[in-house]
């Protein structure tokens, strides 16, 4: 019975990356290691389950009604066995969160450091990521994203209070540069943008007034991926730049940057802790949902 199971998770995490070395990686075994346990677990069964090429990796027919067989089982299997260590355990483990590079009430560090301390036996593996995508497909146990982005089949956990938006500048661009009274005036400005990838267009600014929302389309002189490129370089009087005013905060009160166009802005959903209805929650995942919640009654 023991040979029988052996190699099958293997060959489920191959099957789901497609990429022997990213399944090694998830597994945290070596490549080589995966391709002998699939190779083993082919020979016992006495049928190819995957197609290998020097490009790609494919399940065969059998692989795919392999998989769609065992999966279910495997997962229920998983499931069964850590609710009985959680039985008499503490919460433990690796907690996989992605996170967008602006959460930055969730990773400013207190919520976090305080969450493990908390729970000593409990490990944080966080990448940031500003990315839509499956986040369980993706191997994450939770995300953290603003709550007007997050799929309405997600249980969601507020971890930030209402967000604005806000420009900002420095008083060096300021004395150069006339303040702008009104977003239209931004046309005139140097100004700082952000974009998602290379290919994609820059982020419209948004705005409203008197009820009604619009957004600016500028013509950034200098474009990135990174908030804190694009903090750097207005702190340094390169120009206007645009993002939440909770990220801006410290700038702002140690007299670096000075928000403009206040008045514009208009408050929206914060960010959320957000991950997939189960049966059971993993025990590490209820325990950070659980200390969110008393943190953010202090």
């Amino acid at each position: 019975m023991v040979d029988d199971l052996e190699g099958i998770s293997v060959f489920l995490a191959v099957a789901e990356a497609r990429n022997f070395r990213i399944a090694g990686e998830r597994l945290g075994v070596t490549r080589s290691a995966v391709s002998q346990a699939l190779q083993r677990l082919e020979d016992r069964v006495g049928v190819a389950l995957v197609q290998r090429t020097t490009r790609s990796v494919r399940l065969t027919e059998a692989g795919e009604i392999f998989y769609e067989t065992v999966r279910p089982s495997v997962t229920q299997v998983g499931s069964a066995l850590q609710a009985l260590r959680e039985m008499q355990s503490r919460p433990s483990g690796m907690l996989r969160i992605t996170a967008s590079s602006i959460a930055e009430n969730f990773l400013s560090g207190p919520l976090l450091a305080g969450f493990l301390e908390a729970y000593p036996d409990v490990k944080l593996d966080i990448t940031i990521t500003d990315d839509e995508f499956d986040i369980v497909e993706a191997g994450f146990d939770a995300g953290v994203r603003l709550g007007e982005v997050i799929e309405q089949d997600m249980i969601a956990v507020p971890v930030s209070s209402e967000q604005k938006q806000c420009a900002v500048a420095s008083h060096e661009y300021l004395t150069r540069r006339a303040t702008p009274k009104h977003p239209r005036d931004l046309s005139s400005h140097i100004c700082i943008g952000w974009r998602p990838r290379p290919d994609a267009a820059p982020y419209r600014w948004e705005f409203a007034e008197k009820g009604r929302d619009f957004d600016v389309a500028v013509d950034p002189a200098i474009t990135t991926n990174d908030m804190g490129v694009m903090i750097r370089m207005a702190c340094a009087g390169a120009g206007i730049t645009f993002g939440m005013a909770e990220t801006f905060k410290p700038y702002i009160a140690r007299g670096e940057l000075k928000p403009l166009l206040e008045d514009f802005g208009p408050p929206f959903q914060g960010f959320y802790l957000y991950y997939p209805k189960r049966q059971r929650q993993p025990l590490k995942l209820r325990a950070l949902v659980d200390y969110i919640r008393k943190y953010r009654k202090l």
